[in-house]
């Protein structure tokens, strides 16, 4: 079983990708950024704001995939500053703090929007 869930966004018609993708039990996330629904941007220079929103999309496509926050078991913070990763770590705390997924923060030199601060990948696997 293959499912694939859009999220609306113009890049995903462009770039030809899913928000997310659903194979079985496993859910791969996109790298997200935090976009509105409207396609603006949230949060313009908040990478704490960028971060929590781009959890809550992740939230959302998550649970359209059948998965939820407790089924993930690895992300990947990309920021364009090192120097500010407690920002993003403060948001992902906030999510993922029971949880506690496996992690990684990597320095991107940018992003496709020089807007964006951050981006976030999550893999989940969910348990039968």
């Amino acid at each position: 079983m293959r499912k694939t869930v859009t999220y609306g966004q113009p890049l995903e018609t462009e770039i030809g990708y899913s928000r997310a993708c659903r194979v079985g039990n496993i859910v791969a996330v996109t790298g997200t950024a935090p976009m509105n629904p409207d396609g603006t941007l949230n949060s313009p220079g908040d990478l704490y704001g960028q971060s929590k929103r781009c959890l809550e999309i992740i939230a959302d496509v998550l649970a359209q995939a059948g998965a939820s926050l407790d089924s993930v078991i690895r992300t990947r913070i990309f920021l364009t500053d090192m120097t500010r990763w407690k920002e993003a770590a403060k948001a992902h705390g906030e999510v993922f703090g029971q949880i506690k997924p496996a992690t990684s923060f990597l320095g991107a030199s940018a992003l496709i929007n020089p807007g964006w601060l951050v981006e976030i990948e999550a893999d989940a696997v969910i348990e039968d």
